[in-house]
Order: C-alpha cells, then structure tokens, then sequence
C-alpha cells in the first residue's frame, strides 16, 4: 500500500532517504513538497552542481532517465535525479519503457537518490508497475483531501507548524478557502508569519491577515441557509456580488450541495441529537448543533428539491436557459428558491 505522505516527510526530515521515490496523486501538495524538500536537503549546496540532475517528463524518456540514475556519484556519496512532471513522459506506458523500469526497481543504485514525481494522476493499481512501485520503492499516494476531513486536516498542519486554531476559525478556513492544499497553505503562511511565537489562531487573525470577511463568508452564508435567515442572506451575497472574482460561484454550489447532503444524511439516519449528528456526518460538535436546527428546518422533501435547484443553476451558470441572468443573480436565485 502507498505509504502516508506526513511519514515520509518526517522520515526525510530526520535524515532517512531512500534510493527510489514514486509520488502520485490527484492532490499535488505533497508530490510538491516531498519532490522540493529532497532537492534542497538530501545533498550538501556544493555538492550539486555535479550530483543533481533535474529533468522534466515530456523533455525525457526512460532510458535518459535510467541511464543518469546508474551513473556514480562525482566525489560526494549520493546522487539526486529528480524527474519532474513524469506523467508526461512520452514512452511512459510503453511496454519497453515499463520493462526498463522494473529492471531497476529490481537493482536500484544505492548511490542515487531518484525521485519519480507523477502528478494529478494515479497509477494504475493492477498494474505490474503498481505492484513492483510499492514493494521496491518509498511509494506516497497524494490524494485529495475530502471536505469533511478538511477541518481536522487543518488543525493538524497548524500543529505541525507550531501553532494551534480554534474550531471556528478552522471552519471559516474550510469553507471559505476549499481543499486546494497549495491556496490553503500559501494563505496559512501569509498569516503566520506576523506572530513571532505560538499562537492560537481565531476567526479575528483569519479576517485580519487572510482577508476573509468574518461576518460575510461562505460559513456564514451556509449558516444563514441553515437557519432560514432571509435577511442575513441576503446581505452575504450583496457582498459577494460587489467583488464576484473572490466570491466565485462554483465552490459555492459545491458547498451547498455538501451542506444539504448532510442534512438528507441526518434525517436518512434518523438521529437529531449534537452528538450523534457530528458522528454521523464528520463535523465538529459546534457544527452540529447547527445542523440540527437545519435539519428541523428543511424536511426530506425540501431537500430532494433543494438539489434539483442546484442542479439548474449549475446549467445556468454553463449556459443552459441563463439568459441574462450574471453569476451573482444566478446565486440569488438559487438562494431564494431554497429559502423559500
């Protein structure tokens, strides 16, 4: 099985490399990160001018490839060759070129450090490929975090970084940035470098330094969804009419669609009680509590309509009978439909 993308981080960071690295994935950050913190750290500065060897995918093939991984290294004790982008190498799926790399897996130099980075894509799992990959090779599978997961997954990377969130604030961050990792940290590390120790971070630091409004956001909107509260509605999505290219309406509709699967998952389950409702549908339990009074608030039947008026306004917004309706006046339909 691909190994945990945070083990092998920490396992590189405390010294350990290994001869063969494959990364995959759909979610880039950690083919990213892993490829970048061998680059810069598993050979000494002066060393790599003749031990490190960059290549790119579609500039390559596997015999380029495999030819400089065998080559010794130039006075130093290891060699890095970092394939960059290997999705797209030309013979990648050819029979030879597969073969090739298989007979290295088999007899890998242990002089070479090579890193195969294959990115927005996975292997093919029945492959002979697959197999020999993860019994030869430090395999890292780099997938996309689910949005139920997101929240823990947040809280967790701020206590890698040395800092905690409260709940809140890790929500608002969820909702409103998504489960784009690269976005999600570069915004973190925007924010985090105007605190000089650890620090518990708060829906106030989130709106100070990320610019996320804390009383006209995604949360909010979904919150006021929940709640039936027309005005509150309308005024978030004014807001977000003022400054569409900020506020796009995509993540919005996906959202809303995550957030009223949840309500249909609650009364499918038939509990109604905080506790029961957060372990049901993954939230925090101060999460839950509003989803409870959603729940009361939009039965079964409004639901199954509810995702009927996403699915006409996602074709709207493709130009499927929009007429000339902008995306702002798209989302308040939506929203008015659902609402009333």
């Amino acid at each position: 099985m691909p190994q945990n993308p945070v083990n092998v981080l920490k396992d590189l960071q405390g010294g350990k490399f290994a001869p063969i690295y494959f990364l995959d994935g759909e979610e880039p950050f950690y083919v990213d990160l892993i490829t970048s913190f061998i680059e810069k750290n598993a050979i000494a500065e002066h060393e790599k001018s003749f031990n490190q060897i960059v290549l790119y995918g579609k500039d390559s093939n596997m015999g380029l490839i495999l030819n400089n991984a065998r080559k010794f290294p130039m006075m130093a004790e290891r060699q890095v060759v970092i394939v960059k982008e290997f999705q797209s190498l030309p013979d990648l799926g050819k029979e030879d070129s597969v073969k090739l790399l298989q007979g290295y897996l088999q007899n890998p130099l242990p002089s070479t450090i090579l890193v195969l980075a294959h990115k927005h894509k996975k292997l093919d799992g029945r492959s002979a490929l697959y197999r020999d990959l993860d019994k030869k090779a430090v395999y890292v599978r780099s997938d996309k975090v689910q949005d139920y997961k997101l929240p823990a997954w947040i809280d967790a990377y701020f206590k890698d970084m040395g800092h905690s969130i409260e709940p809140k604030a890790c929500q608002l961050l969820a909702d409103s940035i998504g489960n784009n990792l690269e976005v999600l940290t570069n915004e973190v590390g925007k924010m985090l470098i105007n605190f000089q120790g650890p620090t518990q971070v708060t829906v106030d630091h989130i709106s100070k330094y990320i610019g996320i409004n804390k009383d006209y956001n995604n949360f909010e909107l979904l919150k006021a969804i929940g709640f039936r509260d027309v005005g509150k509605a309308n005024k978030i999505i004014h807001y977000f009419s003022q400054n569409p290219k900020a506020h796009p309406v995509i993540p919005l509709f996906s959202l809303i669609y995550n957030y009223f699967t949840r309500i249909a998952l609650i009364h499918q389950s038939k509990v109604y009680s905080d506790s029961q409702v957060a372990s049901v549908i993954g939230v925090p339990p101060f999460v839950a509590k509003e989803y409870v009074i959603a729940a009361r608030n939009y039965k079964l039947g409004k639901v199954i309509e509810v995702f009927k008026y996403i699915k006409e306004a996602d074709l709207r917004f493709k130009g499927v009978d929009s007429g000339s309706l902008s995306e702002s006046e798209n989302l308040r339909e939506l929203v008015y439909k659902i609402l009333h």
